[in-house]
C-alpha cells in the first residue's frame, strides 16, 4: 500500500491527505493532478476494459477547491461500484455519497466557517459542480492566492466582448433563467454561460 500523503498536502489541506490516500489505495483509482481545464475541475472515468477507475483535479485549484472537487470526484466512484451506469450521474444516489464522503472531513475542523456553511447549505442539495452552486464558488473564490485577470460573464454588460482561455470570443447577448445567451463571434452561434465562468473582456 502506497503512502500519498506526501504529494496529496501539496494541493489539499494537510489533514485531509492521509483520507484521500487511503481511499486510492482502497479503491485501486488511478489519481492525476491534471493541468489546468477551463471547462472543468475534475473529472471521473469508470472501469473500462481492465482500466482502473480513474480520477483527475486540476493541479491549479486552492486547497479547498481541490479537496472538495476530490470528494465530487469520488462520489462518482463509489456511486459507479453500486450502480454502475443504472443511475444519473447526479441523481439521488450520487448526492448520498457525496454527503456521506464529506462528512469526515467537516468533522475535523478543515474548512474556514465561510466555506464550511457554504458546504453545509451546498449540502442540501448538491449539484453537478460546487462551480454551479454560485454562493459555494465564490466563497472557494475568496481563497485563491493566484489573482488572474479574468472576470466572470455576469459581471459584464450586455453586448460586451470576451474572450476563453482558448481564444474564442463571444458577445454576452441577454440573460436567460440562470445562464447567459453569449453570441460566438466567429460562427455566430448561441452558446449559454453560467454566470461564474471566468472570461477575458475585450475591446470591439
Amino acid at each position: 500500500m502506497q503512502d500519498y500523503s506526501a504529494t496529496l498536502k501539496k494541493y489539499m489541506p494537510e489533514e485531509a491527505a492521509p483520507i484521500i490516500s487511503n481511499w486510492i489505495n482502497d479503491t485501486g483509482c488511478l489519481f492525476k493532478i491534471s493541468r489546468s481545464r477551463s471547462s472543468k475541475l475534475g473529472d471521473y472515468r469508470a472501469p473500462f476494459r481492465g482500466s482502473p477507475h480513474r480520477i483527475s483535479v486540476n493541479h491549479d485549484l486552492n486547497p479547498y477547491s481541490f479537496l472538495i472537487t476530490t470528494i465530487h470526484e469520488f462520489a462518482h466512484l463509489q456511486t459507479w461500484n453500486k450502480h454502475q451506469h443504472r443511475v444519473r450521474p447526479h441523481g439521488s444516489e450520487w448526492k448520498d455519497h457525496f454527503k456521506q464522503l464529506m462528512d469526515p472531513f467537516l468533522k475535523l475542523s478543515i474548512f474556514p466557517a465561510d466555506i464550511k456553511q457554504a458546504i453545509l447549505n451546498y449540502m442540501e442539495n448538491p449539484a453537478a459542480s460546487s462551480c454551479t452552486d454560485l454562493h459555494l464558488f465564490r466563497t472557494l473564490k475568496a481563497y485563491d492566492t493566484a489573482k488572474s485577470s479574468a472576470l466572470t460573464v455576469e459581471s459584464l454588460e450586455d453586448g460586451h466582448y470576451f474572450a476563453l482561455k482558448n481564444g474564442r470570443s463571444f458577445q454576452r447577448i441577454g440573460k436567460i433563467r440562470k445562464r447567459y445567451k453569449c453570441m460566438e463571434l466567429s460562427t455566430r452561434r448561441i452558446y449559454l454561460f453560467n454566470p461564474i465562468a471566468e472570461v477575458f473582456p475585450l475591446e470591439r
